[in-house]
Parts: C-alpha cells; structure tokens; sequence
C-alpha cells in the first residue's frame, strides 16, 4: 500500500482545493461571460424606456419590469429585515438553551431547504386567496419573505455569535445594558456578515421565479400599488424565452439582471466598508 508523506499529502491537498475554486470560478466567468456577449448588444436606452407589448415577438423593453422588480425587493427588505434580524438577536443573545430554542433552530433549518415553489403555492393559498391580496406585489413580497426568512436568520445569528465573547464581556463591565451591548458593540462588529445575509437575500429576491409565478401574476403592465400585478426581470426573462420567439430580449434582460446583482454587492460591500471604518475611527 503506498504511503505518502505528510508533506506530499498536503500539496496534493492544495492542488484539490486549489483546482475546485479555480473550476468555479471558470464556470461562473463562462456562464456570465456568455449572457453578457450574448446580452448586450440588444440593450439602448429604448429598451430600458419602453414597456414590454407581449404577443410572441416579444417586442417593447422592460421599463415596467424594473419598475416592478424595485417595488418587490424594496419591499420584501422592508419586511424581512427587521423580523430576520430581530429573530437572530434573539436566538443568538437572549434565547435560553432548551427544547423549544433548540426546535425553533431545527425547524429554521428545515425550512431553509424546502423549494420555492412550495413557498409559491403557500403564498398562492394564503396571500392570494384566503387573504384576497390577489396577484399582487404584495402577494409576492410576502411570500418572498417566507421563502428568505430562515436563510436571514441562520445567517445574521452566526454573525452574531462570532463575534468573540470578551467584546460582550467588556461592554457588561463597563456598565452597558445587554441591549446597549447588542445595538453598540455586537451588531457594528458582525456587520460584514449582516451585510452577506442581506446580499443573499437581495439577490435571491431579484433571482427567483417559481414562488412569483404563482403570486406576482405576470402583468407586464406599470404598477400603480402594492396589490398591483407585475413581474420581475427573472420573471420576464422565463416569459420571453419560454413563450416568445424573442431570445435575444431574454439574454439582454438577463444581462441586466446579472449587471444589477453585481452593481448591489458592490455598492452594499462599498457601505459597509465605510461604515465600518467610521466605527473603528469613532472607537
């Protein structure tokens, strides 16, 4: 039997961690590489400025789609955050640990990996129907908010709890309350990965399909309120190349979309840096 040595062992070990990023990242540049090439040659400022006249040329732009993914995602933050958020703090700072704590967690978990579309078809039941929201922005919101719940709080709580005890420790010595020491000390330090949790949300709201198909409706009209119809740019690109002829819409749309994902973590990265930053000068 061949025996390596541990030196050798760890360069092979190396070359395998080494060689899985770099095939990823290879992956992700080819994919986006592609929708970008294929994308934006069909984008002009008629594109951005005109909304969407159906029928199976495709043919408009996706002024209202913007305009309705903007109302959705503005408003499933609006939402989410502060419940997810406040969830986190509670299971990472406040809750004791037993059998319920420990079932709230578990359950968390379990709804973490169950598919949109039966998100979708929960929102459909309750939001739509029961509720008489109808297919609305705000039908598809709330079940955005379902659907992202369990991935803000199992994020923001490790956040939370890696921040080392002893900041906890010094901020009770020097007289803070346990919320001075949550709101002051805790949450300015686990930003970065408050950040993260908020990156992934957004971008899953931006992304997702199957929960909206069965609650946002698929209007292509503008949207006049929150329980108006709509649809998002993820939502438009699987009309035009599911039900259209118009495929070069579909990657300039697609296009936009990964353009518009990768302009918010930069911006919400670029933020948080800086309030970072303003928090280690005041310090």
């Amino acid at each position: 039997m061949l025996r390596l040595s541990p030196k050798t062992t760890q360069k092979l070990a190396m070359v395998y961690i080494w060689g899985g990023g770099v095939v990823t990242v290879l992956i992700l540049l080819i994919v986006i590489g592609y929708v970008l090439v294929q994308g934006i040659p069909g984008l002009s400022l008629d594109f951005l400025l005109t909304p969407p006249k159906g029928g199976l040329s495709g043919e408009g732009g996706i002024s209202t789609v913007i305009v309705s993914t903007v109302y959705l995602v503005a408003l499933t933050m609006a939402i989410l955050v502060p419940v997810g958020l406040g969830a986190a703090i509670y299971l990472a700072e406040y809750a004791p640990d037993n059998r319920l704590t420990r079932l709230i967690r578990y359950g968390v978990e379990i709804l973490a990996g169950v598919p949109s579309i039966i998100f979708g078809l929960f929102g459909f039941a309750l939001f739509v129907t029961a509720l008489h929201f109808n297919f609305s922005i705000l039908s598809g919101a709330l079940t955005l908010v379902c659907l992202l719940l369990p991935t803000m709080i199992r994020t923001s709580e490790e956040a939370i709890k890696s921040v080392p005890y002893a900041y906890r420790e010094a901020a009770l010595a020097l007289g803070a309350t346990r919320w001075q020491t949550v709101s002051h000390v805790l949450l300015p330090t686990a930003l970065p990965g408050l950040v993260t949790a908020i990156i992934l949300c957004i971008g899953r709201a931006i992304e997702e399909t199957a929960c909206l198909y069965v609650t946002l409706g698929g209007s292509a009209a503008m949207p006049t309120s929150l329980l108006s119809g709509g649809r998002t740019l993820s939502l438009h690109v699987f009309y035009l190349a599911m039900e259209t002829r118009a495929f070069d819409k579909a990657m300039a749309t697609g296009a936009i979309l990964i353009v518009t994902i990768i302009l918010i973590n930069s911006l919400t990265n670029w933020f948080a840096y800086r309030f970072q930053k303003r928090i280690r000068g005041a310090g």
